[in-house]
């Protein structure tokens, strides 16, 4: 590009260096918004601009060559024109000389219209200026008559022009007048409803809905000067400030009273009135690292101590061993470590230590283990006690390390001859065993050396346990230009204060808490404060107009684009975009799908991938001249493969030089509504297949994740707010995608920008195998099975998040009563029940092949048959106690109750959706029986006949009128976006939703503002016998667990994942056998999780004491006597200055002798009502040979003496000059008693220290109890897990020199038995196997 430099070293336009007599004036930078460093020119004192320019341009030599213009443009400019006028808005309408034309940038178009249209125009134009006028009148704080004269002036417009040309929303006002930049402002003066017919006028005719802006020119206190501030600037802003205060320049005052309230940040430049901030801002974030800087900076200056000192009351509590969970594989474990516990745990022979190493590349996160292959066959450790035959302890290491569970596979000949890999289930299995007992290894090591338990502690700490989440105060903004009908509630005000004055933003609050009013009020203000330019709106397609119509009316003045869907068509998206570009606008409202036409400029595209080429290159470089491994350098290699060939096939794409890319916009707020849209963002992973990860790249996630990077780049990490209702809907993984979009700095700074590196220090992963779900084999599936360290992670991802909940939010939605009606089976349903027993046992022992049956179908059958037993068998009897039947008669009570206030309800079921063809199906059952008693087929639909967004409003509308009293439908179809909530008075869940999330969007429904009524009633109908009871127990738990996560303040240290709702193929048959080993197991589950929390809290006792002993107890004592020390020669020294004669007194004070006790006492006062810095400690004399200082303590608002020789004491000052002389010698004289007391204090230290050393060591007292629980509950998994049969012989057949277990018949002889039995009944083709299996 045509850049030079100028002498000063700055960047310019050629042109400018070359020319230097065209710049008119002086040449020089500033900070500018965002903080950054840019160029501007200075005037010339006293030199006229005008004059300048004149002479300026008479200089300017070049010639014009007139433009070739594309045919669709040159179309567009046909037409008469006329230069524009100034005073008419670009992009809008205007009546000149009586003829309608229309302004694009210099020119003004007449437009050819046909005479009706032209009517409407003039009509809509005479409406605008009107309407432009009252906002000004508004704004500028006209008296109230002329606003009133205005608004009846609007009423008699608009009445005329609707009479004539119908509502300004209807279809072909639309279509005359869309183009004008304020057709929607005009818009919003009707309220319509969904099928577009006018409600009521807007309160603009009656009402006033604008704020007026009235500045604040004087405040009386520098508290009220700081939130004047803040509001008005965003900022502590201490020469604005002064000026408030009526002192301009004099800034110590402000400091002295604001004293703690606001810090000076030691990071910044310049004077003394510059880089002040907020306590709130400066005591929050990673507060570790501003300690150690203030702690520098007080070294050098002591100004700063106050920092320091409220810094470190504000550290979060170090976490010590036991509340901390490390992994094999997390990647700030240090690497020696791992090589430790390798060698400790597998003990290789020492001539082989060499060869075995373990490396790390930080590059692509992935771990390996040189020479894995070296030990021998006959080595205990690696083939037997950690490792198979088929797979060494080494190898299983490796995997672990890196996340992978370990899997064996065999080489087979399929039928063409061609080999390929299958599972080897058993072998893979064992393994995975040998897998876990090397993570247990690793648990039970980790800790146990206190050096090493010390530095990973205190490395934790520094990494994850270093930021204090900021609290929001939102209180004192004051929103300019708002419409003052409208009150923020709390929390929004917070929420907003969060997106002004903290980083990136995720407005993660319940439906219905107002996110649209945040996010409009949030550009605005950030604009009025001058911290952002232009904010861009990125919203769900089918939603522009409707966040168009609220944003105007809550902020009526404000300058909208809205994008419809034609805006995007080719021919007019360029245009489109130069609109965005070259207007000034508040917002500009876009849908999701239009947003991702627009695009990132592939310059900036193919400097990413340079950038990232070129870090991989100096890495590659770097590792070879330290002659790096040779496998970091072909991971490296590899990872750089693949940005070359993305690379080039950017380069490949046939560009288009006129297309308007992101960066020109000049957007730099960038708003998303319904941001999970965005969740499938594609992420590196060495890990296989797991679930809820998409390593598939969605385009637009790719897109927006491009646009979120360079919004930071040019904000600093402060331009971008997410919304969504569910920030997690399936996994705890999506936590990552969203710190991915907003926190990607401070995953940089912590090391977790590798996903994997991430999942090792917040999650555990565990494989099932599991039949394929086509049912053609086995396959292993691996899903996050824990998340632990889970308050750091939530204090990291609290930064960027506002959560807000129901229960924080007490919206006003109806009192839900919620009923599980509990139906008995029928002898067929028990009978049914029973053969899916039988059918998982066959599954399981392989008789029947997976692709006739297999664990999908049975646990999707044991699905249908708690909700109907003709979904298995059309010509069962209808059961008159089924729940099908139970709900229909509920529905028909509440039908009959509502029947005079036309109450409605809503039947949800995911099974046996309506099919048109006969076949007997749930939906059309249910209607036919209602229809029977009474209810008119008109006033029951189901939600599938709906099919077009038309004919589903048109249905939504006859349910919110009564119309419609009982709609059927699917989480699926009506979930999200289903708005009847008006007469809702009962909800009915025939079956169990898969998701938490969908209960949520599913009771969403009825519990929303605008039902009128308070209380509802909410059913759920469970078959007993069948899966229905416990499938709502699991799924409950999880949306708990959600829950808690997302809003305590502190969340429980570990959980279980949220992903899969399905029941696994073991609680399937339990739940289906009635089987009372299930009601074992949970009743062990819950006592081992008891009893582990007893053993995690002795095991924390055990370090404490270990840690007292090395280090905490020996500081006391050393100490304690250095106290008993200074007392002792204290007394000695008192008693050679005690003054024994009552009559004599001498006290100094500020130079001065008192003799008179009452003298020194006023004087004393005196002294403190000089006193102007809080905590700050002033030398003020002596008595009896002690030095007194004086200080006032900003905390117990009192003044502080204290007396010094060797030791320090202090006392308490009144307001009574002879009371505080009496303290003064009541301290002097309680000396001998503080030794004594410290002589007490330091036996007891002794005493400690020996009851800690007779108590470290003792194991756990309950270590049987769990053991002997956890072996049972082992058993139990076994024998309900039928998966780890071939494992148990395999057990079987290895340990023959293990004991058999005399106790409980052994599970493995059970198993065998039933082996041996299935395959005698399978030989003599018998096909009703008896469910014989030991278990009863």
């Amino acid at each position: 590009m045509h850049l030079g430099l100028t002498s000063e070293g700055i960047t310019l336009n050629s042109y400018f260096v070359d020319h230097p007599e065209m710049v008119l004036g002086e040449i020089t930078t500033e900070s500018t918004q965002y903080g950054k460093e840019e160029c501007t020119v200075i005037p010339i004192p006293d030199e006229d601009l005008g004059d300048q320019l004149h002479e300026a341009v008479q200089h300017i030599g070049g010639h014009y060559e007139a433009q070739e213009l594309a045919p669709e443009e040159e179309l567009s400019l046909q037409g008469e024109t006329i230069p524009a006028d100034p005073n008419v808005k670009n992009f809008s309408y205007a009546v000149v000389d009586g003829d309608v034309y229309f302004r694009e940038n210099s020119i003004m178009r007449k437009a050819d219209l046909s005479a009706t249209a032209t009517g409407r125009i003039k009509g809509m134009v005479e409406l605008r200026t009107i309407v432009q006028e009252l906002i000004d009148y508004q704004l500028n704080d006209y008296p109230e008559d002329a606003i009133a004269q205005k608004q009846r002036e609007l009423n008699v417009a608009y009445d005329r022009f609707a009479d004539q040309y119908g509502l300004i929303n209807s279809r072909a006002n639309a279509q005359a007048f869309s183009e004008d930049s304020s057709y929607y402002l005009l818009c919003s003066l009707e309220n319509v409803d969904e099928n577009g017919r006018l409600e009521s006028k807007a309160d603009m005719f009656t009402k006033r809905t604008i704020r007026p802006e009235r500045a604040v020119t004087s405040v009386d206190t520098p508290a009220e000067a700081l939130a004047i501030s803040i509001g008005e600037r965003g900022k502590v802003d201490l020469p604005y400030m002064s000026e408030l205060l009526g002192t301009p320049g004099e800034f110590e005052k402000i400091q002295q009273e604001l004293h703690g309230v606001i810090f000076k940040d030691p990071m910044t430049q310049g004077g003394e009135e510059t880089g002040w901030v907020t306590a709130d801002e400066y005591l929050s974030g990673n507060v570790r690292e501003k300690l150690r800087v203030a702690e520098l900076a007080a070294a050098s200056d002591p100004a700063f101590a106050v920092n320091t000192e409220y810094l470190k009351k504000a550290q979060p509590k170090d976490l010590d061993a036991s509340e901390i969970d490390v992994r094999l594989g997390a990647t700030w474990v240090n690497r020696d470590y791992i090589q430790q516990f390798m060698e400790e745990t597998f003990e290789p022979p020492f001539y082989l230590r060499r060869n075995i190493e373990v490396k790390f590349s930080p590059m692509t996160a992935e771990w390996q283990i040189t020479g894995k292959s070296t030990p021998s066959r006959n080595d205990v450790h690696a083939y037997m006690t950690y490792g198979t035959s088929r797979a060494n302890a080494y190898r299983i290491l490796e995997d672990t390390l890196n996340l992978r569970d370990i899997r064996i596979y065999d080489t087979v000949e399929d039928a063409d001859g061609k080999q390929k890999r299958v599972l080897n289930k058993k072998e893979t299995t064992l393994a995975q065993q040998k897998q876990q007992a090397i993570k247990d290894a690793f648990q039970n090591w980790v800790w146990k050396d206190p050096y090493r338990r010390a530095e990973l502690v205190e490395k934790y700490n520094e990494l994850f346990n270093s930021t204090r989440p900021r609290e929001y105060d939102g209180s004192h903004i004051r929103f300019g230009g708002m419409n003052p009908e409208i009150r923020l509630r709390e929390h929004q005000q917070n929420a907003i204060a969060h997106v002004l004055y903290g980083g990136n933003t995720l407005l993660a609050h319940e439906v219905g808490a107002g996110k649209t009013f945040e996010m409009a009020a949030s550009a605005m203000e950030a604009k009025r404060l001058g911290l952002c330019q232009k904010s861009m709106f990125v919203v769900p397609n089918h939603l522009t107009l409707q966040w168009a119509n609220e944003f105007l009316r809550l902020y009526p003045s404000a300058k909208l684009l809205v994008a419809s869907k034609k805006d995007f068509e080719t021919a007019r998206r360029k245009k489109f975009c130069a609109r965005i570009a070259t207007g000034d606008y508040d917002a500009v409202i876009i849908g999701h799908s239009q947003f991702e036409k627009i695009p990132v400029s592939a310059e900036r595209q193919e400097r990413i991938l340079t950038a990232q080429i070129d870090e991989i290159e100096n890495a590659i470089a770097e590792m070879k001249s330290q002659n790096g491994e040779r496998f970091s350098i072909k991971q490296m290699e590899k990872t750089r493969k693949g940005l070359e060939a993305r690379l080039e096939k950017l380069r490949a794409t046939d560009r288009k030089d006129d297309v308007i890319t992101f960066e020109q916009l000049g957007v730099d707020r960038l708003f998303v509504d319904e941001a999970h849209a965005f969740k499938n963002l594609f992420l590196y992973t060495k890990m296989r297949n797991v679930a809820g990860l998409s390593t598939s790249e969605a385009q637009k996630s790719s897109d927006m994740f491009m646009k979120c990077q360079y919004m930071d780049e040019l904000t600093g990490g402060r331009g971008i707010i997410f919304a969504t209702g569910t920030p997690v809907s399936n996994s705890m993984t999506e936590l990552y995608t969203m710190m991915r979009y907003l926190q990607y700095g401070t995953l940089q700074q912590k090391g977790l920008t590798h996903f994997d590196s991430w999942a090792s220090t917040f999650g555990e992963t565990t494989t099932a195998i599991e039949l394929a779900p086509e049912g053609t084999g086995y396959r292993a599936r691996t899903r996050f099975a824990k998340f632990f360290n889970l308050p750091e992670l939530m204090n990291m991802f609290k930064e960027v998040a506002d959560i807000k909940t129901s229960d924080q939010l007490h919206l006003p939605v109806p009192e839900a009563k919620f009923e599980t009606v509990v139906v008995q089976p029928s002898e067929h349903q028990q009978a049914m029940v029973a053969e899916l027993s039988e059918r998982a046992a066959a599954v399981h022992s392989g008789v029947v092949d997976p692709s006739v049956d297999n664990m999908l179908k049975i646990t999707s059958d044991g699905r249908k048959l708690g909700l109907d037993q003709r979904l298995m068998n059309p010509l069962l009897p209808d059961d008159p106690n089924s729940k099908l039947n139970a709900c229909v008669r509920n529905v028909l009570r509440i039908y009959e109750e509502g029947q005079s206030d036309k109450l409605t309800q809503l039947l949800f079921c995911d099974l046996s959706t309506p099919k048109n063809d006969g076949t007997f199906n749930v939906y059309e059952d249910i209607r036919a029986k209602l229809i029977q008693s009474g209810v008119p087929e008109e006033e029951i639909a189901f939600i599938h006949d709906a099919d077009t967004e038309a004919k589903k409003k048109d249905l939504f509308a006859k349910v919110r009128t009564g119309q419609i009293r009982v709609l059927l439908g699917s989480t699926q179809k009506m979930g999200a976006g289903t708005n009847v909530q008006d007469r809702l008075i009962a909800l009915h869940h025939l079956d169990v939703p898969w998701r938490p999330s969908d209960i949520e969007q599913q009771e969403g429904r009825i519990l929303r503002q605008g039902n009128q009524n308070d209380k509802v009633k909410i059913f759920r109908y469970v078959t007993e016998g069948t899966f229905d009871s416990y499938s709502w127990q699991l799924i409950e738990n999880k949306q708990k667990f959600i829950g808690q996560i997302m809003t305590s303040k502190s969340p429980v240290r570990s959980c279980e994942d949220v992903d899969e709702a399905a029941l696994s193929y073991a609680e399937v048959k339990a739940l289906a056998t009635g089987n009372p080993a299930v009601k074992e197991k949970m009743a062990l589950d819950v006592d081992v999780a008891k009893l582990k929390l007893l053993k995690a809290n002795h095991m924390n006792n055990q370090y404490r004491l270990e840690d007292d002993i090395a280090r905490n107890f020996p500081q006391q004592i050393a100490k304690l006597t250095e106290i008993i020390d200074s007392y002792k020669a204290d007394i000695a020294h008192f008693s050679e200055y005690k003054i024994t004669d009552p009559e004599q007194f001498t006290m100094e004070i500020g130079g001065k002798e008192f003799t008179e006790k009452k003298e020194a006492g006023v004087a004393l006062l005196a002294v403190c009502k000089d006193i102007k810095a809080v905590d700050a400690a002033m030398d003020i004399g002596n008595y009896q040979g002690f030095n007194m200082r004086i200080q006032f303590d900003g905390w117990s608002k009192e003044f502080i003496l204290s007396v010094k020789h060797e030791s320090v004491s202090k006392v308490h000052l009144g307001a009574d000059a002879l009371g505080n002389i009496t303290r003064i010698n009541n301290l002097l004289d309680s000396y001998p008693e503080k030794l004594s007391e410290a002589q007490q204090r330091l036996e007891t230290v002794y005493e400690q220290l020996a009851n800690a050393k007779e108590e470290v060591g003792k194991p756990f007292p309950k270590e049987e109890e769990l053991n002997q629980k956890l072996e049972r509950l082992s058993e139990l998994n076994a024998l309900l897990n039928m998966d780890e049969r071939e494992d148990a012989e395999a057990e079987v057949s290895e340990s023959d020199e293990k004991e058999e277990r005399p106790t409980r018949g052994s599970i493995h002889e059970k198993l065998q038995i039933y082996k041996e039995k299935s395959q005698r009944e399978s030989e003599t083709g018998k096909d009703n196997r008896k469910r014989d299996f030991g278990l009863e």
